[in-house]
């Protein structure tokens, strides 16, 4: 986080809150140190003041602030992610909204939460061949489930993906009327 410095009180033990009274007051010893104690409360606050852009921020907003930043553009975080992750799915936010209900939306997402780009193939019917068509696992002769999609991750350690939680993520994001199926497979 960027801070500024504050101003403090000289060497000389003059105080700034005295500068703005007339002088009978500001030579007062007792006043100096009465408005000394307005200046160590207001200082702070300026301070916040001052930087409450970069508070507002996921890019520098203190870790505390993320879960309350991400109610704003409505979504959950998970505590178990790192840090850079769940920045990331803050700042994300608005764009992975305007993406919602797309196969560019749910596979950003679901990148971000789970760390893994995955291939998402929509089931047109018929024939689908493609440059990420392998055979056996993602092509189609005839048929079809038309309003179908496969989301396939492949990882190293299928158990290292959350399963529970990457249903979760396409049950919010695909449309209602649309059926899916997860195919976790290793590399």
């Amino acid at each position: 986080m960027v801070t500024t410095e504050i101003e403090t009180t000289p060497a000389g033990g003059q105080i700034d809150f005295l500068k703005y009274l007339p002088s009978q007051y500001s030579e007062s010893e007792f006043m100096g140190r009465f408005l000394k104690i307005f200046e160590s409360i207001s200082g702070p606050l300026e301070g916040m003041i001052d930087n409450l852009a970069f508070y507002l921020d996921p890019n520098y907003a203190p870790e505390e602030l993320l879960p309350w930043l991400a109610t704003w553009m409505r979504v959950g975080l998970d505590e178990k992610w790192p840090l850079e992750r769940r920045r990331e799915l803050v700042k994300s936010a608005g764009t992975l909204f305007r993406w919602r209900g797309t196969r560019r939306g749910l596979r950003e997402y679901l990148r971000i939460c789970t760390g893994v780009e995955p291939q998402i193939v929509e089931d047109f019917g018929g024939i689908r061949l493609g440059p990420g068509s392998k055979l056996g696992r993602n092509t189609v002769l005839g048929g079809g489930n038309p309003h179908t999609f496969t989301v396939t991750f492949e990882v190293e350690d299928p158990a290292s993906v959350n399963v529970d939680q990457v249903k979760a993520i396409i049950e919010s994001e695909k449309p209602a009327h649309v059926a899916y199926t997860l195919a976790i497979v290793g590399k």
